[in-house]
C-alpha cells in the first residue's frame, strides 16, 4: 500500500512538473496495469499543441490507435491501447510538429489487485460536508490565488473544514458505529462565492487545496479502511464550475450544452418516462443548466463522455473506493449514464453506486435501478438509488394526525410500492441530507417522534445514511436553508464551546440522542435480519405500525406507536411470532413474554429480538 501511495504521488508530480511548459494539462495523469479499461484516451492541453500531431510511444506493449484534434488548437486527444500484461513503467510519449519535439513520461502504475469492498445493507453511512465538519489544518483555510477566502461568520461562505479534520475524527465516527463515510465533493471549486459545497468542480483531477491534497485524500481513504470505515465519493458528471481551467478555451464548441441565451433545466423528472413528452422539453431537462455558474456538460460529445468515464474509474482506483454517490443522476444524457454505469460495473463489479433522483414517486426513482423492466426499454447498471419516496412519506406519516388516509398509513402504503424496484434492499434510506432541512426541525423538535424516524431508517430494508450532527440533534429552519443545514459540527474548530466528540457543552437531550444512535448502530452491526432479512409489515391500526425483519437465523419486530400507552394484541401477528415465546427489547435490554399481548409506551418505538 505504501508503494502504491508513493507511485501515485510520483504520477501527480509528473503532472505538476509539466505546468508552465508546452503542455499545461495531461488527463488522466496516469493509468494502471491490469485494468479492464486498457484502451484509454489521453487529453493533452497546451499552447498550439494540435500542431504536435505526430505522436509516438516507443514501447512494445502500447499502440497509438487514434489522434483527435479539437476545435481549439490547444488540445489533442490521443487514444492508446495497453497490452493487458503490461508492467508498471513510464511510457515515453513523444509529440512532434515536424520540427520540434515534446516528450513526456506517462506513468503506468501497478494495479492494486485488492477486491473492491462495496457498501451494502450491512453498512451504515455517515454523510459529511467537509467544509463544515472539522478544521484540522487552519493553515489551508485561505490559499494564495484562490478566489474565495474563509469567513466562518458567513453561513454561505467557506468555514475551513478539511481532510485533516475528517482524518482526526475517524475514531469518533467508528466508535459511534458507522461503517462507511460519504463525503460531499472534495475536488477543486475555485469559484468566487459559494464554493464550499463542492458541486462546482474546476478541476476533475485535483483536490481543492483548501481541503488538502490528492495524497491526503488517499491517506484518508487508507486510514478509514484500517478503522473499518468504507469510503464513498460524491461525483458529478452533469456539470462543472464556470471557472474550470478549460472554461476560456473549450476543446470543442459542443463541450457544454449551449443555448442562444442562458436556459435553465426545467427539472421535470417525469419526462424520461412520459410517452407524450415533447423533444423540446426533454432537451430542456437534460441540456438546461442548473445555475449560470454551473455549465452543463455535453456527454454526447464522445471525448467528453470518455473523459468523464475515465475520471470516475481513476478516482475509484486511486482511492480504492467502496462506492460512488452520483449527484443529479437523471440530468445528464440518459444513454451516457447507462454507458457510465456499465463501464463502472465492468471495471469494478463489487463497487456500489447510488444515484440521486430527488422525487417522491417510486415510479420515477425506480426507473434508474439496474434490471428495471422499463416500458421504453431503457436499462442501466445502477445498483442503488436514494430513497426519497420513503423519506418524504416517513416525514408526512410522523407529522400528520392519524386518519383513514393520513399518518402512518402513508408510510405503510409507500413501503407497499417496493414492487416497483428490482432491488429495494439496496436502496439508501435517510432521515435527511445536505440538501434538505434537518430532521430535528422537520419533526418539530419532538424527541419521541425523532426516535421513530431514526429507528425506522436503521431497521427498514436498505442501507441507512445519517447526516453529520444528526446524532446531536443538529437544527435548522424547517424550510431549506443550505447554510444553516450545513452548519459547523460542534467541536470541529479550536475554541468551540460545544464539542460533540467530548460531549462538552451538550445538553442532556443531545447526549441521550447521541447514545441512542450509537446503541442502534452497534446493535445493527450484528443483526443479520437487518442486513439481509425479508420484510413483512402490517397495516397500521390505532396509531400503531408494526413490521418484521426476518431470515432463517433471526426475527426482529419493530413497533411504532404514535398514540397513547396501549396493549397490543399479538394474535394478529401469529404468522411471524408463533415460533417464539420470548423477546428482548433491543433498546432497553428488558426481556418480555410473548403471550397474547405486548405493552407499548405512549409515543414510542420498540425493537424486539424474538427468541
Amino acid at each position: 500500500m505504501l508503494f502504491r501511495l508513493f507511485a501515485c504521488l510520483l504520477a501527480m508530480t509528473y503532472y505538476s512538473e509539466i505546468s508552465g511548459q508546452s503542455i499545461s494539462h495531461i488527463e488522466p495523469p496516469n493509468w494502471w496495469t491490469g485494468m479492464q479499461h486498457h484502451s484509454i484516451q489521453i487529453m493533452i492541453h497546451g499552447d498550439a499543441i494540435a500542431d504536435y500531431d505526430q505522436v509516438s510511444i516507443n514501447h512494445p506493449a502500447v499502440s497509438v490507435d487514434q489522434i483527435v484534434k479539437a476545435d481549439s488548437p490547444n488540445y489533442l486527444f490521443i487514444d492508446i491501447t495497453l497490452d493487458k500484461n503490461i508492467n508498471a513503467t513510464n511510457l515515453p510519449l513523444s509529440l512532434s510538429n515536424g520540427t520540434n519535439t515534446i516528450t513526456h513520461d506517462y506513468p503506468i502504475l501497478d494495479n492494486d489487485s485488492t477486491p473492491i469492498d462495496g457498501f451494502t445493507a450491512s453498512d451504515a453511512i455517515y454523510l459529511i460536508t467537509p467544509d463544515r465538519f472539522a478544521n484540522g489544518d487552519p493553515t489551508n483555510d485561505n490559499m494564495e490565488g484562490m478566489r474565495e477566502t474563509a469567513d466562518r461568520n458567513n453561513k454561505g461562505g467557506r468555514h475551513g473544514g478539511d481532510i485533516a479534520g475528517i482524518n482526526n475524527s475517524l475514531d469518533y465516527i467508528a466508535d459511534m458505529g458507522f461503517t462507511a463515510i460519504w463525503l460531499n465533493p472534495l475536488l477543486e471549486n475555485d469559484m468566487k462565492i459559494y464554493s464550499y459545497h463542492g458541486y462546482s468542480t474546476t478541476d476533475f483531477y485535483k483536490v481543492d487545496p483548501r481541503f488538502g491534497s490528492n495524497i491526503e485524500y488517499r491517506q484518508l481513504a487508507d486510514h478509514a479502511r484500517k478503522k473499518g470505515l468504507k469510503l464513498i465519493m460524491d461525483m458529478i458528471v452533469n456539470h462543472c464550475g464556470s471557472y474550470h481551467w478549460w472554461a476560456d478555451d473549450l476543446p470543442f464548441k459542443d463541450w457544454y450544452n449551449q443555448w442562444p441565451e442562458y436556459t435553465e433545466t426545467n427539472h421535470q423528472k417525469t419526462i424520461m418516462q412520459d410517452p407524450y413528452a415533447s423533444s423540446y422539453d426533454k432537451k430542456r431537462f437534460t441540456d438546461g443548466w442548473f445555475v449560470p455558474t454551473m455549465p452543463d456538460l455535453n456527454q454526447r460529445n464522445p471525448q467528453m463522455a470518455r473523459y468523464l468515464i475515465q475520471n470516475s474509474i481513476w478516482w475509484v482506483e486511486y482511492l480504492a473506493l467502496s462506492g460512488i454517490r452520483m449527484d443529479t443522476y437523471p440530468y445528464p444524457d440518459e444513454q451516457f449514464m447507462a454507458d457510465w454505469t456499465k463501464a463502472m460495473m465492468k471495471e469494478y463489479p463489487t463497487l456500489n453506486i447510488v444515484g440521486e433522483e430527488w422525487n417522491e414517486s417510486p415510479v420515477i426513482v425506480s426507473y434508474w435501478q439496474a434490471e428495471k423492466n422499463n416500458s421504453n426499454g431503457y436499462t442501466s447498471d445502477l445498483k442503488s438509488v436514494m430513497d426519497f419516496p420513503v423519506n418524504m412519506a416517513m416525514i408526512k406519516a410522523l407529522n400528520d394526525e392519524e386518519s383513514w388516509g393520513t399518518g402512518l398509513k402513508v408510510l405503510y402504503e409507500m413501503m407497499a410500492l417496493d414492487f416497483l424496484y428490482p432491488d429495494p434492499m439496496n436502496l439508501v434510506t435517510f432521515p435527511d441530507n445536505h440538501d434538505m432541512a434537518r430532521i430535528w426541525a422537520l419533526l418539530n423538535h419532538d424527541y419521541d417522534i425523532w426516535k421513530m424516524a431514526i429507528t425506522h431508517v436503521m431497521t427498514n430494508r436498505g442501507i441507512p445514511q445519517l447526516y453529520y450532527g444528526t446524532e446531536v440533534l443538529a437544527d435548522s429552519p424547517a424550510h431549506r436553508d443550505d447554510g444553516a443545514v450545513r452548519s459547523d459540527f460542534p467541536g470541529g474548530w479550536q475554541g468551540d464551546t460545544i464539542n460533540a466528540i467530548s460531549r462538552s457543552g451538550l445538553t442532556p437531550l443531545q447526549i441521550d440522542a447521541q447514545q441512542y444512535i450509537k446503541h442502534l448502530l452497534h446493535w445493527r452491526k450484528t443483526a443479520s435480519a437487518i442486513h439481509n432479512g425479508k420484510l413483512m409489515h402490517y397495516r397500521p391500526e390505532h396509531n400503531c405500525y408494526v413490521y418484521f425483519r426476518y431470515n432463517e437465523d433471526q426475527t426482529i419486530m419493530i413497533a411504532i406507536n404514535k398514540g397513547e400507552k396501549r396493549v397490543l394484541n399479538l394474535e394478529r401477528f401469529n404468522e411471524m411470532i408463533e415460533p417464539f415465546n420470548m423477546a428482548k427489547n433491543v433498546l432497553s435490554g428488558a426481556q418480555v413474554n410473548l403471550e397474547s399481548t405486548l405493552h407499548l409506551d405512549a409515543k414510542s418505538v420498540s425493537v424486539f429480538d424474538l427468541k
